[in-house]
């Protein structure tokens, strides 16, 4: 059976049916006047740059103007020759904004750092009344596009868009959490939306890096750390997305680094188990990374690690599962040995070292070592918690709590479920209480913690 995200959309309209975008702009705006120190991006009217066809190949369009959204953008106007970059935000008073103080700002230790050379865009299925009327991409393809929202609304952001999508596309996903295509779901979402296989090139980030909010269109790089890049869903043109992967890892600050598929795949299980920890219990104790972490041993230890226990039984049930052969086994390794024994003999080791890799002494050891490197920061869902945003709970121990039921497997998770309606609640709690709500731990001395 589908999960309920992908059977949404496979009830959708087809990509020919999809809504036709129009482009709003600071020209589209009542009362627009030229801001000081307004750089080409702020004349939208100009549209050599979107007509010349070098540009439109060149052309990232940052989808989501965040954090994430924010380090992307300044490092890739930082690069020597950068590309031509459009930011899209999603609602109107973000444009007002930049109308009002066009720039993003990126913060590193005592410098800060300002970039004003973009096009930034909204783009709706209403045409603007004032200005000038023209569709996204210029009613073309989109070449490159990196998705920097919250992790729950980036599928739905890429399908709203899929008329400006096809095989010359490529699409890298920037969220935590796991990307929803990955087999074996990610080719069944990408035929029933694009015709026979016109989908794009999609690839997904795994980012280290802290960065805390300062602002609209302003960031704190707290911690600098690296970018993992590579392959989820390629079409039969993979050579087109060389040129996002490219620019990417070229990027100063970002640090980027071409991987392997499984590679991709592994680091971004990695992560998820650290965000399901990390992420709700800060959000939860209203505390910094570091402070999970002071004590080894104790109630709230061992909290954290049944925690681990559950993610790491789902983990392996998924490594166990054929559903991981079009990963664990692709066809590029498989063609480098002669007989199936061979090809059965390094799929046996291969599953032994990730059931190993992902093992619950192993996943603590990876989470305390994760932990002491970004202690002093704050986590993305205790920002979201104190903005009053939306968590992205459901895509870290949801994803879990899914995973568990597709595989059915009696696999117990507890404890992840407990994380999650505490989260949704907006719970704020110390650490005695927290773990009171656990049934290991009914009654437990608050000293224990």
């Amino acid at each position: 059976m589908s999960p309920a995200w992908l059977q949404s959309f496979l009830n959708a309209t087809v990509k020919e049916e999809a809504p036709r975008l129009y482009v709003w702009n600071l020209s589209n705006l009542e009362g627009q006047t030229q801001p000081f120190g307004s750089t080409a991006s702020s004349r939208p009217d100009e549209l050599t740059s979107y007509r010349h066809e070098d540009n439109l190949n060149r052309r990232v369009y940052i989808l989501g103007v965040g954090n994430l959204g924010t380090l992307f953008a300044s490092s890739l106007a930082s690069l020597p020759e950068p590309p031509p970059i459009t930011l899209v935000v999603h609602r109107k008073d973000l444009l007002l904004s930049w109308r009002e103080q066009p720039g993003i700002e990126i913060t590193r230790g005592d410098s800060i750092y300002k970039h004003l050379d973009f096009d930034v865009e909204l783009w709706s299925e209403e045409p603007p009344s004032t200005g000038l009327k023209r569709e996204v991409a210029e009613g073309q393809e989109i070449h490159n596009l990196i998705v920097a929202t919250k992790a729950s609304q980036a599928l739905p952001a890429v399908d709203r868009i899929c008329r400006y999508l096809n095989e010359t596309s490529t699409i890298a996903f920037a969220q935590n959490g796991m990307c929803k295509l990955w087999p074996p779901h990610g080719k069944t979402y990408a035929k029933s939306r694009y015709l026979g296989e016109s989908y794009p090139n999609f690839l997904a980030c795994v980012t280290t890096h802290g960065v805390t909010s300062l602002g609209r269109f302003k960031s704190f790089h707290a911690s600098e750390a690296n970018l993992k890049i590579g392959p989820v869903l390629l079409n039969k043109f993979p050579e087109k997305a060389s040129y996002l992967l490219d620019v990417l890892c070229r990027a100063p600050t970002l640090h980027g680094e071409k991987v392997t598929q499984d590679e991709l795949w592994i680091l971004q299980l990695e992560k998820l188990v650290v965000n399901s920890i990390i992420n709700p219990l800060t959000a939860i104790l209203r505390c910094k990374n570091g402070d999970l972490f002071i004590e080894k041993e104790g109630v709230f230890a061992e909290l954290i690690n049944a925690l681990l226990l559950e993610a790491s039984n789902v983990l392996q049930a998924l490594i166990k599962d054929r559903s991981t052969d079009a990963i664990i086994r692709p066809a590029s390794r498989e063609a480098t040995f002669t007989t199936k024994v061979e090809t059965d003999h390094e799929d046996i080791r291969r599953r032994r070292d990730l059931l190993n890799r992902f093992s619950q002494p192993q996943l603590r050891e990876m989470l305390y070592s994760v932990g002491n490197k970004v202690k002093d920061n704050t986590s993305s869902m205790l920002q979201d918690v104190r903005a009053g945003k939306q968590t992205e709970i459901d895509e870290f121990n949801g994803w879990l709590v899914e995973m568990a039921t597709c595989l059915n497997d009696n696999l117990d998770i507890t404890h992840h479920r407990i994380l999650i309606d505490l989260v949704h609640d907006g719970n704020f709690l110390p650490k005695e209480s927290l773990v009171s709500y656990f049934p290991s731990w009914k009654g437990s001395n608050s000293a224990a913690v």
